[in-house]
């Protein structure tokens, strides 16, 4: 109850919403969450942040999943096989840390991000009509691998993984920004209830905390999934390269200070 009455509670439960309503249009709202509970929050163990962030965003994720599918015609099909493979995978991202450093793929998918805004900018009408192009066996295997990968990555690393997705499901099965954002979101909650599976029962986590920025990044994902769905694929698709940007840039960052 002590972490509520601390001077920087206001600053979290600000950056809460804001990361909810980013998260709600194309994820990425770990870029705003993280780096805030780490500053009011110093002196915790990074499981700990980790933890109360994932408590935070879940509920937010979940309220922006069911906020689009009163909406949007959900494609399932293709996003519940992706979404059980990515919480099944995201154990094995966890588990692979103990052996790999995350350092090692720093560089790898700061390319890969490069690589995703130049495909999108060279395209202006990347993801702006959904013609779904995959259907029976063909849908459930890349389904499967989509989310295999991506559940992987989240549970090793995680930064962009709302980013990736929605590019994937744009590249890959067709879809429009909107769609590829609604289906995301699916993924993005299995994700993360699989890293919670881990952080709740060994205790990393402020649970006081984490009810308040929950409360704010649900807010912030009413406000986000009202945007996404009022403006369409083309807002999605401009917030998308700006998020993206972001990522670079801290990737970027991240990799030349591996070298000093």
């Amino acid at each position: 109850m002590l972490e509520l009455l601390e001077p920087g509670l206001f600053a979290l439960i600000l950056a809460a919403f804001i990361a909810g309503a980013v998260d709600a249009v194309v994820g990425g709202g770990g870029l705003i969450q993280i780096p805030a509970l780490f500053a009011v929050h110093p002196g915790e163990s990074a499981a700990t942040l980790f933890g109360t962030n994932k408590c935070a965003s879940v509920v937010g994720t979940a309220n922006a999943t069911w906020r689009y599918a009163r909406r949007v015609t959900m494609p399932w099909r293709t996003i519940l096989p992706a979404a059980l493979a990515a919480f099944t995978l995201s154990y094995l991202g966890a588990a692979a840390v103990a052996w790999l450093p995350k350092n090692a793929i720093r560089p790898m998918i700061l390319v890969l991000l490069i690589l995703a805004a130049v495909y999108t900018l060279k395209r202006k009408d990347f993801g702006l009509e959904h013609r779904p192009a995959h259907a029976g066996h063909r849908e459930l295997f890349f389904a499967l691998l989509l989310g295999g990968v991506i559940g992987f990555y989240d549970g090793f690393f995680g930064p962009g993984t709302g980013s990736f997705l929605i590019f994937l499901f744009v590249r890959f099965f067709g879809f429009d920004f909107l769609h590829a954002s609604a289906g995301a979101k699916v993924v993005n909650v299995a994700t993360n209830l699989a890293a919670l599976a881990y952080f709740v029962p060994n205790g990393y986590v402020l649970p006081f905390l984490a009810l308040a920025m929950a409360l704010a990044n649900v807010s912030g994902s009413m406000a986000g999934t009202w945007l996404a769905l009022k403006r369409g694929s083309e807002f999605i698709r401009q917030v998308f390269l700006v998020v993206v940007g972001v990522l670079i840039v801290k990737f970027a960052w991240d990799t030349l200070a591996l070298f000093h």
